[in-house]
């Protein structure tokens, strides 16, 4: 069936740059990794392969900016199926190298603008039922993760913690049809960020895989039940393999015939401990602080 999707980021083109109706304009569809590639024309891509779109600008940075998106998503479609949360602020280098300005952008727009999303999903779940996914692009917790971009990894590392955390809160809640998954890469993906490397050393086209391996990834999560992938911290390539029995994925390479490197271990540890249903006295500070009043 085809889909119906909101498609929001501060990146914008006046509507005749996304209708085709000029004979000036460049080709399209655009450099997916260029300025020219905004939300109308992610758009219009959507409707040309049978699907509709709602462009709607956002900055993640602004919780009613974020709350805006919301109201027009339900003016226009009336319900809320999934959330994905892909929006990314990047620095890899040193936290000596990491001035507190580049750090509080990459926490802006990784962590704040995560969780106010997520907030407001959660009220449109409320008031609706609760039925719905999230996805995250954020990476499965381990510590090498770390080396050489903590204060990026601050802010990604959260966003996992968010989808842990979240799917506890909904398990001991029984809300059995929610479910927030977090997405990572196992391969390196062309895209703006790492264009940017094989711009300057071409050789590395041959160690990138083509964004397609995400969303196949992603909308293989939506599709699968709730409590297979609640809370799981997921590398595409690993999900499609045991979810969907994927073994070749010579298609997803960007340079045809060749054999991308993986960038993320082969196994991953467990981040339970064998007291991990073990609660303790639980602790609701919203409790606490009626009682103060």
């Amino acid at each position: 069936g085809s889909y119906r999707v909101v498609v929001a980021a501060k990146t914008t083109s006046p509507a005749t740059a996304s209708s085709g109706s000029s004979p000036t304009q460049a080709p399209f569809p655009p450099d997916p990794n260029s300025s020219a590639s905004t939300i109308h024309t992610v758009a219009r891509e959507i409707e040309i392969a049978g699907g509709t779109s709602l462009a709607h600008s956002v900055d993640v940075r602004s919780p009613s900016s974020i709350a805006g998106l919301f109201q027009a998503t339900l003016a226009a479609y009336g319900r809320l199926d999934a959330v994905i949360y892909n929006p990314g602020a990047i620095w890899w280098a040193s936290v000596e190298k990491t001035p507190f300005k580049r750090f509080k952008l990459m926490q802006e727009v990784n962590v704040e603008g995560c969780y106010a999303t997520v907030q407001e999903a959660l009220a449109v779940w409320r008031e609706r039922g609760w039925k719905g996914r999230i996805v995250l692009v954020s990476p499965p917790i381990y510590s090498r993760f770390f080396r050489g971009k903590v204060s990026y990894a601050m802010g990604k590392v959260g966003m996992s913690v968010l989808t842990k955390g979240l799917a506890m809160d909904w398990a001991r809640e029984g809300k059995k049809d929610m479910a927030i998954t977090s997405i990572w890469p196992a391969v390196a993906i062309e895209s703006a960020a790492t264009q940017q490397r094989t711009n300057e050393e071409s050789s590395e086209r041959k160690n990138l895989r083509k964004p397609t391996i995400f969303g196949d990834a992603i909308l293989e999560m939506l599709r699968a039940p709730a409590e297979k992938v609640n809370g799981l911290l997921e590398l595409d390539e690993d999900f499609l393999k045991r979810q969907c029995g994927v073994t070749d994925f010579s298609k997803y390479s960007l340079v045809e015939g060749s054999t991308p490197r993986r960038i993320m271990p082969a196994e991953l540890p467990t981040l339970e401990v064998a007291e991990q249903d073990d609660e303790g006295s639980r602790v609701d500070s919203t409790v606490l602080r009626r009682s103060k009043l």
